[in-house]
């Protein structure tokens, strides 16, 4: 698949998790990074116009229309003031939106882009075994300032993904519970150690020194243990 043809059905589906579309993503960081924003937006703009009906809503419109003349035609200009106006509007309530999801529930964002890229790649890294070594993982953690002296578990998948709209580590390991899949987030650091779940996830939001491990298992999985060790074997350059 060309790159015309990936951004037209990615435009066309943002979460067209197709075999074909699926390799197409993951065939470059660009792709994958196009991908996750689009993905982002359309789950933000979904929340967005998630806005309560009045009940009254079509008598009033009726009620307005049947005071206003039939033959009244919408010019050219009309029209356009009001897409601004509804662009205005629907600006200022994502700006809200926005707000409510800022530093003080940072780690909320960073913990719903994990399940949700967890959730999109579930297919694509289900039956992936690369048997990853320890120096592959450091090759990985390079860009970021970061390295392990050790990491507890088979690590069965290793990658730099989108993540929002910053690059991150994406790694797939082994535990005694089960696989659980990590993040290594730069600069998107919450406050403290956060635990958070979705319908089948769950998982904790770490702070390390200039970046957040997230770290997201099934439900009823602990990975708080898995995030402690983890922590405490990534070693970041001064």
């Amino acid at each position: 698949m060309d790159d015309l043809e990936f951004r037209r059905r990615l435009l066309a589906d943002p979460f067209d998790n197709s075999q074909d579309m699926a390799e197409a993503r993951n065939a470059s960081i660009t792709n994958r990074k196009l991908s996750d924003e689009l993905q982002q937006l359309d789950s933000k703009l979904e929340q967005a116009m998630k806005v309560d009906v009045p009940d009254d809503l079509a008598d009033r419109i009726l009620f307005h229309q049947s005071g206003q003349s039939s033959s009244k035609s919408w010019k050219p200009r009309a029209l356009i003031a009001m897409a601004a106006s509804v662009a205005f509007v629907f600006g200022i309530f994502v700006g809200q939106f926005n707000q409510e999801v800022g530093p003080d529930n940072h780690h909320l964002e960073i913990a719903q882009i994990a399940m949700d890229h967890v959730k999109h790649e579930a297919g694509f890294v289900a039956n992936i075994d690369e048997s990853v070594s320890l120096s592959q993982v450091n090759a990985k953690l390079t860009p970021f300032g970061s390295s392990f002296n050790e990491v507890p578990g088979h690590i069965y998948y290793i990658n730099h993904c989108g993540f929002g709209d910053k690059f991150a580590l994406h790694m797939v390991m082994g535990t005694p519970e089960g696989k659980v899949t990590v993040f290594v987030v730069p600069e998107q650091q919450s406050s403290d150690m956060t635990q958070f779940e979705g319908t089948d996830m769950q998982g904790v939001v770490m702070p390390v020194q200039n970046a957040s491990l997230v770290i997201v298992g099934d439900k009823g999985q602990d990975v708080s243990p898995v995030a402690k060790s983890l922590s405490n074997k990534l070693n970041w350059e001064i």
